[in-house]
């Protein structure tokens, strides 16, 4: 007689779900409670720190996103925010994920994608120009330069934990 093993929470759908859902959280409470510093032309949103983890697991890829697109609703853009913001965010993960793939440092990974992140915020720039007239280049520079020093101080916040939890599982 064949018994099955019962399914546990770790090997489960659950758990990936539960961890993704804790990462979308902690996006939009980190957003919300910076508020001041996480929109407009200037702005360095810390939680953008969690860009950084789709390069352990893909499965992050859909919790930033997600997180990204709540925090959005907060934005005093509006709903183009929802859309240009989202959708920035989803391509710019998937860009990252593929141009890491091979390398074997994780330092370099993050040096590359914090590089990929800062420059992509063209899209946030034009955004900004459409809804409310700001001048291209200079939103393009300040909130470029806001990624930058998010990604900067959350690659030494992100490698610091993936050292002491495995972010891969």
């Amino acid at each position: 007689m064949h018994q099955e093993k019962p399914q546990t929470i770790a090997n489960s759908k659950t758990l990936e779900l539960a961890k993704s859902a804790i990462v979308a959280a902690l996006y939009v409470a980190l957003t919300v409670v910076l508020a001041p510093f996480s929109y407009g032309a200037i702005q360095v949103r810390i939680a953008e720190m969690f860009n950084f983890l789709p390069l352990y697991n893909k499965r992050y890829i859909w919790a930033v996103t997600v997180g990204v697109f709540i925090s959005n609703l907060f934005s005093q853009v509006g709903p183009i925010d929802l859309v240009v913001g989202t959708l920035s965010t989803l391509f710019v993960l998937l860009i990252n994920v593929k141009v890491t793939e091979n390398m074997k440092s994780m330092k370099q990974k993050m040096a590359v994608s914090t590089i990929i992140c800062a420059v992509s915020m063209f899209t946030i720039a034009a955004e900004l120009t459409f809804v409310a007239g700001l001048p291209f280049f200079y939103s393009w520079l300040t909130i470029g330069v806001g990624e930058f020093i998010a990604m900067a101080i959350g690659s030494v916040i992100i490698y610091t934990i993936g050292k002491k939890i495995d972010l891969t599982k």
